[in-house]
């Protein structure tokens, strides 16, 4: 993609830990959806604690995954956020990256300001928008600000913040095996049923398009659909376990498809290009009618033809005795002929010479 097409852009949720040095899979879809090599990108770094490095490691990365410019914005206040020098880049701006960092402090920062108007406006007109960890969580509506790790859901395990809202009716968490957050996740879900939980594992990323979720790189992404749970969460205490009962659970490695409304998988494996189906089709529609005639002919052609040369040998030496010239000898039919056995014919005798 050259240029933005119209319609809102792809929605790139990265568990962290992206790879940037070796198979730099997920960075370079979100190159390519932000517009490949007409891509123009903005880095928001304003999680993170690093200094500038960090906006130097992402504008050397997408360079060289062949984005044509990469500019770094770092709103570090509100104030910041709401002032028009800050906003204007986000206008010419095909892809938006939100790096890691503290998620509290970037909600607190963006939501809720000019900024982040800025950011879910981009999104609208066709802009890619990406983030890494806590860049991942601010896409939801309701994105977890902190919790602890562990696979048991507990009651007041994590602290929900206002996010973006670019993705609707789902929390979105990240690290997520690495980290075992499997319970903060799930309790969370049992609280608001509504709502689908999104683990993302790192170097993994959930691309959203519409309602539509694929799965890019080399882990996992969890879903916990809770819309038919039976839990205690309204009742339990301090920090009890929470019941959990008929939540199902997807886990979804590379290219699997899930659609976020219906909640349900849609396909997964590998998916070949449409020009590559039609070539597979017809080939296969060749060998079914190659099959038919094989199965109609039995057998090849030559075939035929030495059975046809054996078995005019057979005529010619096993002629009727009423066709047996006087002066001739009979063959000996001491053995059987059969199949593929070469006969020997006796030669015949001189027309001048005496029988006995």
């Amino acid at each position: 993609m050259s240029e933005l097409q119209g319609g809102p852009g792809a929605l790139f949720a990265i568990g962290g830990a992206e790879n940037k040095l070796k198979k730099r899979t997920v960075l370079q879809e979100f190159v390519e959806a932000a517009g490949g090599s007409k891509a123009r990108i903005v880095v928001v770094p304003t999680a993170s604690a690093l200094g500038p490095d960090v906006i130097d490691v992402y504008r050397a990365l997408f360079a060289a995954l062949g984005a044509e410019s990469v500019v770094g914005v770092r709103p570090e206040n509100r104030e910041d956020a709401d002032d028009p020098a800050f906003i204007a880049p986000l206008n010419d701006a095909t892809g938006i990256f939100m790096t890691g960092g503290n998620q509290l402090k970037l909600a607190g920062v963006v939501t809720g300001t000019a900024f982040g108007r800025a950011v879910t406006a981009a999104h609208a007109r066709g802009a890619a928008v990406g983030g890494t960890s806590a860049g991942a969580s601010i896409l939801a509506e309701h994105m977890i600000a902190f919790g602890r790790s562990g696979a048991t859901p507990r009651q007041r395990m994590s602290q929900l913040a206002g996010g973006l809202g670019l993705v609707q009716g789902a929390i979105v968490d990240q690290h997520f095996a690495q980290r075992n957050r499997y319970g903060r996740l799930l309790s969370l879900v049992a609280q608001s049923p509504g709502l689908l939980g999104i683990g993302v594992d790192e170097d993994t990323a959930a691309v959203v398009r519409g309602s539509h979720l694929e799965v890019v790189g080399r882990g996992a992404v969890t879903i916990f659909d809770g819309s038919r749970i039976t839990s205690n969460a309204h009742y339990a205490k301090r920090s009890e376990p929470i019941l959990a009962s008929g939540v199902v659970l997807h886990v979804l490695p590379a290219t699997a498809t899930f659609d976020l409304q219906d909640r349900v998988l849609l396909s997964y494996g590998p998916q070949p290009p449409a020009s590559e189906i039609a070539e597979l089709e017809a080939a296969e529609a060749d060998l079914r009618k190659l099959a038919k005639e094989i199965a109609a002919e039995g057998v090849s052609p030559r075939y035929y033809a030495e059975r046809k040369r054996r078995a005019d040998r057979r005529t010619k030496v096993t002629r009727p005795a009423s066709s047996v010239n006087a002066g001739e000898s009979r063959p000996e039919a001491t053995e059987p002929i059969t199949a593929g056995a070469e006969l020997s014919v006796p030669d015949s005798p001189p027309a001048d010479s005496e029988t006995t």
